[in-house]
């Protein structure tokens, strides 16, 4: 650090690691904006279940390609994380788990939580 500027660099995108917080955090906006796309697609098979069978058949042969499956899937665990981080906000409003270690615990939990979550149901299916 010579020159003018003694100010620290900021750390470079591959040494600095997010912590667990800033990964839900993002998360959970990246899924809210599939949840808002999925409910378009949820009001456009709607639409489709109105025009008759054709126009069915045509969007399940869509669906049941992998694409679709993976869409599908994506729509579930998005679903199921946003039910987790609810969940997660329910005990911060009573004023628990404010601290840095259970915040990153939490997160975790959270994350792996859908994940499971969304292997149950896919289980199910």
């Amino acid at each position: 650090m010579t020159g003018k500027n003694s100010r620290p660099t900021s750390p470079h995108l591959q040494i600095y690691k997010l912590p667990p917080t800033a990964v839900i955090s993002i998360t959970h906006r990246i899924t809210g904006v599939f949840l808002t796309l999925g409910l378009l697609a949820v009001g456009y098979l709607l639409w489709v279940l109105s025009q008759g069978q054709s126009e069915y058949d045509s969007v399940q042969q869509i669906l049941s390609a992998w694409f679709g499956q993976l869409v599908f899937w994506g729509f579930v665990f998005a679903l199921l994380f946003h039910f987790c981080h609810g969940i997660r906000h329910l005990v911060w409003d009573v004023g628990n788990s404010f601290s840095a270690e259970t915040l990153n615990k939490y997160a975790v939990v959270e994350l792996m939580s859908a994940l499971l979550l969304t292997v149950i149901a896919w289980g199910l299916m």
